[in-house]
């Protein structure tokens, strides 16, 4: 296939929206620039999966003018917008394989599409990918110069890969640099996620008691957005540290078990399976509303809904009633997928500037250091990290101090006291 797209007459509308969302992402806007000048990724054939997204259509953009020949598929089911499918298609000659719904059979097809391209770089959001490059492409893998990973629960399988001695080429984790998990995580999630569930339920969150299970990054960002609109917080954690400074930071504390018997709505956003499980929709309250912001549909164990319940209907779009046995209702979103994208817009565009900024530097890094890399899971470069710091400054008008010569001697040296 040349690409998969819904259809092709919706591009004219995914061309405004990708120049939209250009608007605010200065700092890719600024790397484009050079890449288009210096076609540092010329020759270099890259296949990314990603959330089929305005963001990220400008971001394969920027790959293709640096010189790239670059492949598209989708990272979630339900994530795809598909104007911007088409429009990547049709004005920007971007083969897309990606169709918002797709069952589970056509979303690894697509997968394979862009894996039978070979090529010499992969970015992933997930890992999905990466692992089946590794599963069913394994001699590819071995010609693979790096990839890189967006999200947290793929740097997670990636670790484990390279932990058991699989992994056939390196990564660099580009959601572990601070540009990344600090501002996209924290900021991104935290308002995507609100605005996909006022999309789908239209309730109103003052006054509610909003459970956050997992305080990472995204956590954190979900939890002060939810106050932040008169919500009563309450997170969950298994980690005492993570669940220290919640508490310390002003949220309520305690097991889901506890938070289940009260809460109005809940949000995983771990990385893990079966965080809201059985024993949880047990004592849930009726009509509460659960959702998912963690990258896989695992979170929430549905499994365990369906078998609880007696009925389920579809009441809006993206809400699913399920009626259990005793006649309490509970209200699944977004089929316990990604919310912020399947019911929403994903993240604002001014926050994926910086986290697409280090996917694309880190692709011209790959090109240029390949050959001194391990079969290994890598931070980004702090020089990368740091350079999208500064252009997101710049497109800020901010200027910021610079060390003294006398600051960075005092800061080298062990020689001065009191």
């Amino acid at each position: 296939m040349d690409h998969h797209v819904k259809d092709l007459s919706l591009a004219d509308q995914g061309k405004n929206r990708i120049e939209w969302a250009e608007k605010d992402m200065p700092v890719l806007r600024t790397i484009r620039e050079r890449f288009s000048r210096e076609k540092p990724l010329k020759g270099i054939r890259i296949s990314a999966c990603l959330h089929v997204t305005t963001e990220t259509a400008n971001l394969v953009r920027t790959l293709k003018d640096g010189g790239a020949e670059v492949f598209l598929t989708a990272s979630n089911p339900l994530s795809t917008q598909d104007d911007v499918a088409a429009a990547l298609v049709k004005y920007y000659n971007i083969p897309v394989f990606a169709i918002r719904g797709e069952d589970r059979d056509t979303y690894y097809e697509h997968l394979r599409e862009v894996i039978r391209r070979e090529p010499n770089i992969v970015i992933d959001d997930g890992a999905d990918l990466i692992s089946t490059i590794h599963k069913e492409f394994p001699d590819l893998a071995e010609r693979i110069l790096g990839g890189m990973e967006e999200t947290t629960t793929g740097v997670i399988r990636l670790r484990a890969m390279a932990k058991d001695g699989v992994l056939k080429f390196p990564i660099i984790a580009v959601n572990d640099a601070y540009t990344k998990h600090m501002f996209d995580n924290r900021y991104g999630t935290g308002q995507s996620t609100i605005d996909g569930i006022l999309r789908a339920t239209n309730r109103l969150l003052a006054g509610s008691y909003f459970v956050v299970a997992g305080y990472g990054w995204c956590g954190k960002g979900l939890a002060q957005r939810a106050r932040g609109m008169g919500a009563v917080v309450i997170v969950t954690e298994v980690d005492p540290i993570r669940a220290l400074e919640a508490r310390m930071d002003g949220f309520l504390v305690m097991s889901m078990r506890e938070a289940a018997k009260i809460g109005d709505f809940f949000v995983t956003v771990t990385g893990n399976t079966s965080v809201i499980r059985r024993e949880h929709f047990e004592v849930m309250k009726d009509g509460a509303i659960i959702a998912n912001s963690g990258h896989f549909n695992v979170e929430i164990d549905i499994n365990a809904l369906e078998e609880m319940s007696v009925s389920k209907r579809i009441v809006r779009d993206n809400v699913e009633e399920y009626t259990l046995k005793d006649g309490r209702r509970i209200y699944l979103l977004a089929q316990g997928r990604l919310v912020n994208l399947a019911s929403a817009e994903g993240h604002p565009a001014s926050v994926m500037d910086m986290s697409f900024a280090n996917q694309a530097l880190c692709a011209e890094f790959i090109v240029k250091n390949h050959t001194g890399l391990k079969k290994e899971v890598y931070r980004v470069p702090e020089d990368i990290d740091r350079e999208v710091a500064k252009l997101k400054l710049k497109s800020m008008n901010i200027e910021i101090d610079e060390l003294t010569p006398e600051q960075i001697k005092y800061l080298s040296s062990w020689e001065f006291g009191t």
